[in-house]
């Protein structure tokens, strides 16, 4: 079949650079599903996407359709003909509808009725046809905020400038608010010009001429291939944040990598603060030294050429000068206050509506953490370090340094702590307790950290669903799951054992307590729970613990996180072995039987009528001490202790009718098999796991 090569482009004002990455992934990935959905084959597909545009290129596409036959079902034979076998306007409109006659019908039987059957055949559309519906792929596109142009109704990320709509060299009709598709296109706004497009296939080189890069790819590399030549041509150190690479290279068309040098008198500024000031405020990637001091220079990435690259560079260090200069006074500012002070001006910062403000967030935060403290049996002095690194947690969100940059709240407390001659370890805390920041983040190293962190999380989660603040969908405003996901990874990486729902009933209690309006307490903990094994089940399988392994592990209170993931691990590494199979049909048959059983009945020795009965209530009274130590030791392999009831279990099923007419035996065999379901249970509901035989 012949093929063409096809261009659709659309022009833009510029995009925000956050929104990009996923702009082009939607763009291929809805393009691909209309191809498909459109019965159009291709050999290559290509996206490209810059400030100004973005851009898929779909090569040797099929010309038109493949014709296809398809079979048309009718009514069935009793409807489509009358008692004297004759068609029926049923049939004759059936038939009629599929632009056949009577004469193309045949019959088919399915599950015992005959209906009547025409194929017809369906003559695949060309390119000329389907093409054009490519402008309902540009308005599918989803973003997260997006403008309106003039009186023009369309919402979009950007007003549309122009459209390229190409087929070789045939133009395909369509118009956007007036914007009608043509062959032209434009080049880098300042450097280029607008051009024609003969061919599809010319896009890139053609825009390459104009001073554009289409290929986000190829932009990164030039960018990452200039820091090195750098580098190596001054002998610094340049660390390449992914994050703010990503962002400068959705920020440019045409990247040129220069540097750029500032006083090395900021450099009595905690780095932490020269390094934010560089990179949220001008997009610069800071320089370091061999060993890894912060060095007086930057890197930055012009959009366009290297033409008057030192001009560029004197301008931006104009510019960081004046960054660090603020940046310098507010550090000098925050010092001339004292922690006390601080915490005074949190009274009037509102936490939330119905929750109070942050001094209140912080009373209960201190208590939490006394709480977890007792619990996890620290030491007097430990305890001291909780309250105080809890109780001054927040005070360097007033200060003038962390109201510029936000994101340094936790750093900047770090820091004032020392400078205020806090203990270490408690100016440690207060930085850590904002850890993690997001699902990949550092999280706390010291305990004391650990447990201001949770105290400070836990307050916020409970306190969010008290009031009917619950995520939704996408909305999370207060962040929730990456809270309760902290909690949990904290748990199991610094191994402190908290019992997460015991926890969260004793905050319950501080806010009913502290009389905060709560909603009633059986839903909110019960949504609490289930919102937590949310999270843990996607730590899991995020551990590549499979589905129902996680479902058989969260039949159980959400206690021990830490217990429960190495029991997971464990049921993994057992899963495919003969072994295991042969143990889980065991405890599986018994939990099975035993969810028959009517109450708590206890079982009566007296009552059993056969050697199989005495024998497995024995092994099970042999193993059962044992095995309760272990899970009360958090023995991820407690469930091996087990496997001693395995034979007699088989050996009571194969020779003992449980559902015995006499009802006092039954119900004594179902309360044997209950008691000993109950404590497989505590380990795991194994019904739910799934045998699977490892592949040779």
């Amino acid at each position: 079949m012949k093929t063409t090569n096809v261009l659709f482009e659309v022009g833009l004002e510029e995009m925000p650079a956050r929104f990009m990455n996923d702009t082009e992934k939607q763009l291929k990935t809805k393009t691909i599903e209309w191809l498909k959905e459109i019965r159009l084959n291709y050999q290559k597909l290509s996206t490209f996407i810059t400030p100004r545009r973005f851009a898929v290129l779909i090569e040797g596409l099929d010309e038109k359709q493949e014709d296809q036959e398809e079979e048309a079902k009718g009514p069935s034979v009793k409807i489509a003909k009358d008692q004297d076998g004759n068609w029926t306007k049923a049939a004759i409109g059936f038939s009629k509808g599929q632009g056949k006659t009577v004469d193309d019908i045949y019959l088919k039987e399915i599950k015992g009725t005959e209906y009547v059957f025409v194929n017809k055949f369906l003559e695949g559309k060309t390119q000329e046809e389907l093409l054009p519906q490519f402008k309902d792929i540009i308005f599918s596109l989803n973003f997260p905020k997006n403008m309106r142009w003039a009186n023009q109704n369309l919402r979009f990320i950007r007003p549309i400038k122009w459209l390229v709509a190409l087929r070789d060299q045939t133009v395909i009709p369509f118009d956007i608010t007036g914007v009608s598709t043509s062959n032209i296109s434009y080049g880098h706004r300042f450097l280029g010009e607008k051009f024609v497009i003969a061919n599809p296939t010319d896009y890139q080189s053609l825009l390459e001429e104009q001073y554009v890069i289409a290929d986000t790819k190829k932009r990164e590399k030039m960018i990452v291939d200039g820091i090195h030549t750098i580098e190596q041509e001054k002998g610094w150190t340049i660390p390449v944040d992914e994050d703010l690479l990503e962002e400068v290279t959705h920020l440019v068309e045409y990247p040129t990598v220069f540097s750029g040098s500032f006083s090395d008198e900021f450099l009595h500024i905690p780095k932490e603060v020269l390094i934010t000031s560089m990179k949220e405020h001008q997009r610069y990637f800071p320089v370091q030294s061999q060993d890894e001091d912060l060095l007086p220079y930057f890197i930055g990435v012009r959009n366009g050429t290297a033409d008057y690259i030192e001009t560029v560079s004197r301008g931006n260090e104009k510019v960081l000068r004046a960054r660090l200069q603020d940046a310098q006074f507010f550090f000098e500012e925050d010092q001339k206050q004292s922690i006390e002070s601080n915490l005074k001006h949190l009274d009037r910062m509102v936490f939330q509506e119905n929750l109070g403000t942050i001094a209140d967030k912080v009373k209960r935060v201190v208590e939490i953490a006394t709480i977890i403290g007792k619990e996890l049996n620290l030491s007097n002095p430990e305890q001291k370090q909780i309250r105080r690194a809890a109780s001054i947690s927040k005070f360097d969100l007033v200060t003038n340094m962390v109201t510029e940059f936000t994101e340094l709240q936790g750093t900047m407390g770090r820091k004032y702590a020392t400078i205020f001659g806090e203990d270490e370890v408690v100016a440690q805390a207060i930085e850590e307790h904002y850890m993690p920041r997001n699902a990949h983040d550092q999280l706390p190293q010291s305990t004391i950290g650990s447990v201001v962190s949770i105290a400070d999380k836990i307050d916020t989660i409970v306190g969010c669903f008290s009031v009917g603040l619950i995520p939704s969908g996408s909305q999370d405003p207060y962040a929730l799951r990456r809270q309760a996901q902290g909690i949990l990874q904290i748990n199991q990486h610094n191994q402190l054992n908290i019992n997460v729902m015991d926890l969260i009933q004793q905050v319950f209690a501080l806010f009913e307590q502290n009389n905060i309006p709560t909603s009633e307490k059986s839903n909110v903990l019960q949504q609490l729970e289930s919102f937590f094994k949310q999270r843990a089940a996607y730590i899991m399988k995020e551990a590549n613990i499979e589905a129902d392994i996680i479902d058989a592990l969260l039949v159980n209170p959400l206690s021990d996180f830490s217990y429960i993931l190495e029991k997971g691990k464990v049921l993994k590494s057992k899963r495919s072995t003969i072994d295991f199979k042969d143990k889980q049909e065991a405890y599986v048959r018994v939990l099975s039987l035993a969810s028959k059983a009517e109450g708590d009945v206890m079982v009566d020795v007296s009552l059993f009528v056969k050697e199989a009965e005495n024998n497995l209530y024995n092994s099970y009274l042999d193993v059962k001490e044992a095995y309760n130590e272990a899970l009360a030791n958090k023995d991820a392999l407690a469930i091996d202790l087990l496997s001693p009831l395995v034979k007699p279990i088989h050996l009571f099923f194969d020779h003992i009718m449980v559902m015995d007419k006499d009802t006092k035996i039954r119900d004594n065999r179902l309360a044997l098999l209950q008691m000993i379901a109950n404590d497989v249970k505590r380990y795991a509901d194994l019904t739910k796991v799934q045998w699977k035989q490892t592949q040779a």
